[in-house]
Parts: structure tokens; sequence; C-alpha cells
């Protein structure tokens, strides 16, 4: 038992530095496919949380407490992904017109 805990502990701590590795190399013109990408992973977890808990037939207190909250930070990480995402797409959008007026005086 302690050995896959331990096994596991050092996936995960080997994941972490991959995936900081690999994240920080990403150009800045491709962070918003990026962020899109990881939107629709996250999308998926939701539904899969969801899944999971409409079909447990009996679970525990705590099974329960802590789907809802995995769901609530996939949901809040994913509206605030496309939240991102719509910011940084704006910037490439092109500004309005000014509008002139007009200086002559004549109204």
């Amino acid at each position: 038992m302690e050995s896959g805990l331990l096994a596991n502990i050092a996936i995960l701590v080997l994941a972490g530095f991959v995936g900081f590795t690999v994240i920080s190399k990403v150009p800045n013109t491709l962070h918003t496919p990026l962020m899109s990408g990881t939107n629709a992973i996250h999308g998926i977890v939701l539904l899969g949380g969801l899944i999971v808990l409409g079909h447990l037939e009996n679970p525990s207190v705590v099974d329960s407490i802590i789907l809802v909250v995995a769901i609530v930070f996939g949901m809040i990480n994913v509206i605030g992904g496309f939240l991102v995402t719509d910011r940084m797409l704006g910037m490439f959008k092109p500004r309005p017109e000014p509008v002139k007026r007009d200086t002559d005086g004549k109204g």
C-alpha cells in the first residue's frame, strides 16, 4: 500500500515539473489556443465529475463534498479561462473609428 502511494506521489511531482517546463516554453502567441484547449479538457473533467456524482448509489459525505468541490473548482477554471481567452482575442479586434465632430461651429 505504501509503495503504491509513494509511486503516485512521485508521478504527481514529476508531472508537475514536466508541466511547468512545457508551459514555460510556450511563446506568447500560442497562449490563446493553449487556453482554449485547457478549457476543453476541464469541460470534460466537469462532465466526468457530474456523471460520477450522479451514479454513486450511497455516497459518503466525504465523497460528495470532494466531488462538489472538484466540480466547483473546475467550473471556476472553465469560466475564468473563457473570460481570459475572450479578453486576449479582443486585443486583436480592430478599434472603432472615433466620431469626428464638426469644428466649424454651425451645429
